[in-house]
């Protein structure tokens, strides 16, 4: 039977753990500790005192900073961070709480789990490509397309944070995410490697598929060469990118069917690397991917010309231009983690369930076309579709545009930030301000909004209030006023038909 044992940490706190290694990384050994609340991970390597210094500031000042702020709760589903530091036999290690129960896979596999991975941790990599998806995966382990969405405005988030506090991960990747797409959860893990320019470099160059292009083609280089391009805020823009695109069109954005070098490494650098191209490059179309060279598993996802990567929208559209193009060789024009979130959750507002029942991802983004389909089952809207242009106050009396839209299916909600443009989705909401204002529902072949909550909800064309617990008809070209305040929205309704 394994020993336990027992040790303080470096602040003086109590820790335990099972001698038996449940988990093994690249660089650390992983233990639970007796009731298997937390976990704790062991260098194998001596640490030298720039590493030592690095996870006293990871589990002290850089987590206070995160973690004791208004809304530090919010952090603790969106991080697996270390919150102490241990020593033992010589080793330098750090503990961790427990993943999630939604972390673990409870079906696993098609086939009774004939890859056994039940039970196994839900790494982000099992989700990022059609083969997994279209010929491994159980069902019920995949989710749908909109869970991808708030696992990725999650992410988002996470990194946003991450960076504001002027931190990198510095080896974001799918095996660094945890994700479940059965609730939309996401967990970034391994922060003991962050980032913190001109104090702590980075341990290492990043997980292929994710290493930005200026990393790769500069690593022949020798440390201290201050051409050498290091992991930094930059490479993990490019990092989030790829994770977004893999995400939601399970494919590689630079893997296409273009061959650099006949040396399969040298090749792997420059696809890579410094002649790293965008595989659906609007004009530069000599990376585009070969589809005679893809296996049945992987279509149609793996095959751009089938699936695009407009299908996820306009607002992504021109982030995955400006990271896959204007910036995949110009770290500065990079989008930024934050302006990924506004365009998700934009991207979001515009999503609709796809009315056939046997769609596998259920959900698509409107393309603002006057006949409505799902581009993965080809399904036509049928009926008629509601689509609220939103409009703000900038002073008073005068509204305008905020290229913002939201489409409305039977019970939707409508909240606060749909109403104000000043109110934002995020960490900081209180209870009250994420609850909704307002519901949609299709009755009697009528499309109508239920006032809930509003207090200054007026019908602008009839000029008359819609007072709390009543409804207004959503009509061609009806104007609702939702909120007389500063930065209160203005609903332009127009009726698609199909």
């Amino acid at each position: 039977m394994a020993n336990t044992i027992k040790l303080k940490a470096t602040d003086g706190s109590p820790v335990e753990f099972v001698d038996t290694i449940i988990g093994a990384g690249g660089m650390k050994d992983v233990y639970f500790s007796p009731d298997k609340s937390y976990v704790v991970a062991f260098f194998r390597d001596q640490q030298d005192f720039n590493a030592r210094d690095r996870l006293t500031n990871i589990t002290g000042v850089y987590r206070d900073r995160i973690f004791n702020q208004q809304g530090g709760d919010y952090w603790k589903d969106l991080y697996c961070w270390p919150v102490k530091m241990v020593e033992y036999n010589g080793k330098l290690g750090v503990v961790c709480p427990t993943y999630q129960p939604h972390f673990f896979f409870s079906t696993g596999s098609i086939n009774n789990d004939f890859l056994g991975i039940k039970g196994k941790e839900k790494e982000g990599k099992w989700y990022a490509s059609a083969k997994n998806q279209n010929k491994f995966l159980a069902p019920q382990e995949r989710g749908d397309w909109f869970k991808y969405f708030q696992i990725l405005i999650n992410i988002s988030r996470a990194v946003h944070r991450l960076h504001a506090a002027g931190l990198a991960h510095s080896d974001l990747s799918y095996k660094n995410v945890l994700i479940d797409p059965t609730s939309g959860h996401a967990a970034i893990i391994d922060i003991d490697g962050l980032v913190v320019p001109g104090k702590y470099p980075p341990d290492v160059m990043g997980t292929p598929d994710f290493i930005a292009p200026e990393v790769i083609a500069t690593k022949h280089l020798k440390m201290g060469d201050p051409a050498r391009q290091l992991p930094k805020i930059s490479t993990d823009r490019h990092a989030l990118a790829v994770l977004i695109y893999m995400y939601l069109l399970y494919r590689h954005p630079l893997r296409g069917g273009k061959v650099w070098d006949t040396d399969p490494v040298k090749d792997e650098d420059l696809s890579m690397g410094a002649n790293a191209l965008f595989v659906e490059h609007p004009t530069d179309k000599s990376n585009r991917v070969k589809v005679k060279d893809l296996q049945p598993s992987q279509l149609p996802q793996g095959d751009p010309a089938k699936i695009p990567y407009t299908v996820c929208g306009p607002y992504l559209k021109k982030l995955f231009d400006k990271a896959f193009i204007d910036g995949l060789h110009h770290p500065n024009l990079r989008p930024t983690a934050d302006e990924w979130l506004q365009a998700l959750l934009k991207t979001v507002d515009l999503m609709q369930p796809c009315q056939n029942p046997n769609c596998w991802h259920k959900w698509f983004v409107f393309d603002n076309t006057t006949k409505p389909k799902c581009p993965f089952c080809g399904t036509e809207y049928r009926g008629l579709l509601p689509v609220l242009n939103l409009y703000s106050s900038r002073r008073a009396g005068a509204y305008t545009s905020d290229d913002y839209r939201l489409m409305v299916y039977h019970n939707q909600y409508l909240y606060l930030w749909h109403v104000n443009r000043n109110i934002s989705p995020n960490e900081k909401l209180t209870p009250e301000q994420k609850r909704p204002v307002g519901y949609f529902v299709l009755h009697n072949n009528k499309w109508l909004l239920v006032n809930q909550r509003l207090n200054d909800m007026e019908d602008r064309t009839e000029g008359k209030k819609i007072p709390v617990n009543q409804a207004v008809e959503l009509t061609e070209g009806k104007q609702i006023l939702l909120s007389k305040e500063d930065g209160g929205r203005l609903i332009l309704v127009q009726l698609v038909k199909n």
